[in-house]
């Protein structure tokens, strides 16, 4: 499989360089300070300034449409469905890649596509190859995904290749682990309740969202989220939530904390949209989430 022609700065590099022209352009008077004046904008921001309402609604500020991919027109992966914006006039979009659980098809988790895609993103929702697929399997097929998305898809054109993502649930969230560990140029991994034998990502240096069910006896927090967490270094960019009471299924039903906090992720990191920021630090907080930490700020 290939790997994008372009990429934009890791993470840590890319903060040092903004935070070095945004001190050049407030000693030069370009920028304003607290006083009032707007700071020059990302030009990846896609869609109107974002509110709580925005993002917990059941779809973002953009139409979608979607198409089937079969399995017989792709390789590395079992096919899927795409979702993406139809409108055409903001440019091109970042897009991200979804791995269904340990026996479990797409549909399992369909709603993240349409409810993503409607912020301003392509999203592609995987079939594996077969239903048993392991971590490391499903990880090189979210890549496959990727590539066939930037690369052979109808949508290709509609895609920024240097922005790139991966999630995925259970074995899926495994999966986008072992994704971003290795294609570190991605922008963003979101594991749901992820499973893996593996446990130390010290290697890691895409920044992850891991979200996990306090009461999932399937991918237990304390074996699993948590391990993975605090393995994942500070510098890569990492957040940790823990929804109050959530089991391992909690991903294949609407899940508005999930969404709200997946695509603020996706937002700051994909978009490098820093109007985000306000949703990641402090955070959540309320009777749905158990815990919350983040490496803040996130520049």
């Amino acid at each position: 499989m290939s790997s994008p022609t372009t990429t934009r700065p890791r993470s840590v590099a890319a903060r040092a360089v903004r935070l070095a022209l945004t001190a050049a352009l407030v000693a030069g008077g370009v920028l304003a300070g607290p006083s009032g004046a707007a700071q020059a904008a990302s030009p990846y921001e896609r869609g109107p300034a974002p509110t709580t309402a925005i993002l917990e609604a059941s779809r973002g500020p953009f139409a979608t449409a979607s198409q089937s991919v079969s399995s017989l027109s792709v390789t590395g992966f079992g096919g899927g469905v795409i979702y993406y914006p139809t409108s055409t006039s903001e440019g091109t979009f970042g897009a991200i890649a979804i791995s269904p659980g340990y026996t479990a098809a797409w549909s399992s988790i369909s709603w993240l596509g349409p409810r993503i895609a409607s912020h301003g993103f392509v999203v592609i929702g995987i079939e594996t190859n077969t239903r048993l697929d392991q971590p490391d399997s499903r990880g090189r097929q979210l890549l496959a995904a990727l590539d066939y998305l930037t690369e052979r898809s109808s949508v290709r054109s509609r895609i920024d290749s240097s922005r790139l993502a991966v999630a995925g649930h259970s074995m899926g969230g495994g999966g986008s682990l072992e994704a971003a560990s290795s294609r570190p140029s991605l922008q963003a991994a979101v594991p749901l309740a992820p499973w893996n034998l593996d446990k130390s990502w010290s290697e890691l240096r895409v920044p992850t969202l891991i979200i996990g069910g306090e009461s999932d006896s399937v991918a237990p927090v304390s074996s699993h989220s948590v391990p993975f967490y605090n393995s994942i270094p500070a510098s890569a960019e990492k957040a940790y939530l823990e929804l109050n009471g959530a089991s391992h299924f909690f991903p294949q039903t609407t899940n508005t904390p999930t969404a709200r906090q997946m695509v603020a992720w996706l937002k700051r990191f994909v978009d490098d949209d820093t109007r985000y920021e306000q949703f990641l630090c402090p955070g959540p907080s309320g009777s749905q989430i158990q815990e919350y930490r983040n490496t803040c700020p996130s520049y």
